[in-house]
């Protein structure tokens, strides 16, 4: 398939030569690993980078972590967006602690076992921590496959059992270049095959690919951007910046204060951080029916709590 031995070398090869020198490649600890893979979930790496970072800075263990408030990790967290995310690492932390003597499970399916871990994590950290030959598949392997050999645009719109078994018969048998490859893939998926302006001049393969021999066809659908702008999620977004930037619960008042209300309140007694934070919030006129469903949200989701002082991060 794809001439076999020769795209697997040529692919590796350009990911030894090209591929970004990222802090959770080679020598990271398990863990550094396993929280690289969630924060990178729908974020892109020069968002991520910093803030993993810091909290490997911090955190450098899952007993370190685990030992942490959850507010105080929803406060780190920052702007990565989707910060339920943050307390599913926190979950798995736990019982890394309390199940597996504080060692990161070196297995898929004690990868799986873990509070918020699902089949692609398992697979990505199993592959990259310990080496295990996985079947690794996300968006940037989805869309290289999907041109390299079926020689389309896009991969379906959801992942499918056939593309399952495809990313599982171009595996290299060999663990470590079984490894290699699944990092490779995807590297060249994030840096050449891109999605919007793939720049097949400097793809190794290009002379085996599919879709550049079938003249590049156009895409069969066009894929949906998440709007942000007047949503939900923006608002939530809004509502946990207060409350990460506050050291005291926040009033409901505040929430729902006017600029002008706002610089009457006295005493505000919050740092200045938080009425920039507020501000923002103010400023996206939020109707009362839309800022109640994110309140809702937030408490439904352990991302915020309500005490009789106010809205606060979660202890």
């Amino acid at each position: 398939m794809l001439g076999g031995v020769a795209v697997h070398q040529q692919v590796r090869a350009w990911f030894r030569e090209s591929a970004r020198d990222l802090p959770w490649r080679g020598g990271c600890s398990a863990w550094g690993v396993l929280v690289s893979e969630i924060m990178l979930q729908q974020t892109p790496v020069v968002r991520v980078q910093p803030v993993w970072e810091q909290w490997m800075s911090r955190w450098p263990t899952p007993a370190s972590f685990a030992a942490e408030s959850q507010g105080e990790i929803l406060r780190a967290w920052g702007r990565l967006g989707y910060p339920r995310r943050a307390l599913r690492v926190h979950a798995a932390a736990a019982m890394i602690v309390e199940q597996h003597d504080g060692e990161v499970p070196d297995t898929f399916e004690a990868l799986l076992t873990l509070p918020g871990i699902g089949t692609y994590t398992a697979a990505a950290v199993a592959a990259f921590a310990f080496g295990r030959r996985e079947t690794v598949v996300d968006t940037n392997i989805r869309r290289v496959h999907a041109r390299l050999v079926i020689g389309q645009a896009l991969p379906a719109p959801t992942l499918t059992a056939a593309e399952m078994k495809l990313a599982a018969d171009l595996l290299p048998h060999d663990p470590a270049e079984s490894v290699e490859w699944n990092a490779a893939v995807m590297e060249l998926g994030a840096l050449v095959c891109t999605a919007r302006s793939p720049k097949c001049g400097l793809c190794p393969v290009r002379t085996e690919c599919a879709w550049i021999a079938a003249g590049q066809p156009e895409p069969t659908y066009m894929p949906k951007g998440q709007p942000w702008a007047g949503t939900d999620r923006q608002v939530r977004g809004a509502v946990m910046a207060v409350l990460r930037a506050a050291d005291a619960p926040i009033h409901a008042d505040l929430l729902w204060a006017s600029d002008t209300e706002l610089a009457t309140t006295a005493p505000l007694a919050h740092p200045a951080e938080v009425a920039t934070a507020l501000g923002k919030l103010h400023d996206l006129n939020t109707q009362a029916p839309q800022l109640e469903r994110a309140l809702a949200g937030l408490l439904a989701d352990g991302l915020a709590q309500l005490s009789d002082d106010g809205y606060h991060l979660p202890h």
